[in-house]
């Protein structure tokens, strides 16, 4: 089997993986990225054809690359993030190889050994970037439902003509779900949301977008360190391009009939937890306030010359009736990812399945991530944040590398 040596194997190519080659590269340090897809695949290949970037182009920028568009105030397709990345790629002629499948990686005598599709890499150093979009979360009551009803993950969904004639059921109340609803009501279907815990911010405040102010406030920029306990798998700020905020109650008036949490199903019909939907609507308006006065206080503090903006109305919605199983066509399941480490053999783990670590560090020498949710900072896993722990990851793994080498496996 032939065997390919270097200093360090990058898993992934997406925005994190070609942030850690593109430092990689600054630093000189020999590296390979190896792809189980195509550059930035997930970008088009798992985003519907109406999806839309939540935050502006603007904010869009990796190490050594910045959106440079005629079109900084909008927000960027599935597909235009995907060519941007992959110019990016270009601009450095990162080492990237596609269509290799890593199935494993374990510890040799100093370092590191992968065994994949297109045969075995040895490295002192290996980087998994492959990030939160891994692997599809779909609940267990979707066994339950009949046959007849069409089910997809938000990771298969395209567009409303995909979806067979009738009423859909979108469960999930995220960034996802709710825009898949939206689009899906104003295309004539019948829609039911089942509503879970999310977070509602606008999407502009005082003239300025919503990312904008996060980043003037700092709150892009804090650390995980400073949060009061684990962060968990905290939800998303459901926002939406444009100018017009998305939240529950904007779509119940549009049309969509909407319901607590999705329990399961029985005697014919679905069963939501309905009698928890005003606090968790409550809840995530509650988010928006909080953001709002945290702008109102800067405004304030700084002297910003901004138009003043008063608070919309109190966010409410009422759920609607249950419906029949034998009324849902299809069901969208918006329920996020989990990620697939099975094919790390290395006890870095925790009991929650999660890779335990420091920055991107674990404690398996050698052995890093990059690109998670609050990796080190809130923005760690968005497009303008992943940068910032390639940059520091790569200072580890130069200095490691400057040390006196200790033989590889052969």
């Amino acid at each position: 089997m032939i065997e390919t040596v270097t200093g360090t194997v990058v898993v992934g190519a997406g925005q994190a993986g070609l942030a850690m080659s593109r430092c990689l590269t600054d630093r000189g340090l020999p590296h390979v990225v190896l792809e189980r897809a195509g550059i930035a695949d997930s970008w088009h290949s798992r985003r519907w054809d109406s999806f839309r970037l939540l935050s502006p182009n603007w904010q869009t920028r990796l190490p050594g690359w910045h959106y440079a568009g005629a079109d900084p105030g909008g927000f960027m397709t599935g597909t235009e993030v995907a060519r941007y990345l992959q110019d990016y790629a270009w601009s450095f002629d990162a080492p990237v190889r596609t269509g290799v499948d890593v199935r494993r990686l374990y510890r040799v005598a100093g370092g590191w050994r992968l065994t994949t599709s297109a045969g075995r890499f040895l490295a002192r150093s290996v980087v998994v970037a492959t990030g939160d979009l891994a692997r599809p979360r779909i609940p267990a009551v979707a066994a339950d439902l009949p046959a007849r009803i069409h089910q997809l993950h938000t990771a298969d969904y395209r567009n409303p003509d995909q979806l067979p004639p009738g009423a859909v059921l979108v469960v999930g109340a995220g960034p996802s779900g709710q825009q898949i609803a939206l689009e899906l009501a104003r295309a004539g279907r019948t829609v039911h949301l089942a509503v879970g815990r999310h977070k509602a911010l606008p999407r502009r405040y005082r003239g300025h977008d919503a990312y904008c102010w996060m980043e003037r406030l700092g709150m892009l920029d804090r650390t995980v360190d400073t949060l009061p306990g684990p962060p968990g798998r905290t939800p998303n700020a459901v926002l939406a391009g444009g100018t017009r905020d998305l939240d529950v109650p904007r779509l119940a008036g549009e049309g969509v009939v909407v319901h607590g949490r999705l329990l399961g199903c029985a005697d014919g019909r679905f069963r939501f937890g309905d009698d928890d939907l005003a606090a968790v609507v409550a809840d995530a308006a509650a988010n928006a306030t909080r953001f709002r006065r945290a702008v109102d206080e800067f405004v304030t503090r700084t002297g910003m010359d901004v138009p003043v903006e008063s608070a919309p109305p109190a966010a409410s919605a009422q759920a609607g009736t249950a419906p029949a199983l034998d009324g849902i066509a299809a069901v969208v399941w918006a329920t996020g990812f989990g990620r697939d480490h099975g094919w790390i053999e290395a006890p870095v783990s925790g009991m929650d399945g999660e890779i335990v670590h420091s920055r991107g560090v674990t404690a398996a020498a050698g052995l890093y991530v990059l690109g998670l949710r609050w990796q080190y900072r809130r923005s760690s896993s968005f497009l303008d944040g992943v940068g910032a722990d390639a940059q520091y990851l790569a200072e580890v793994i130069a200095e490691r590398a400057a040390e006196r080498p200790t033989a590889l496996a052969a």
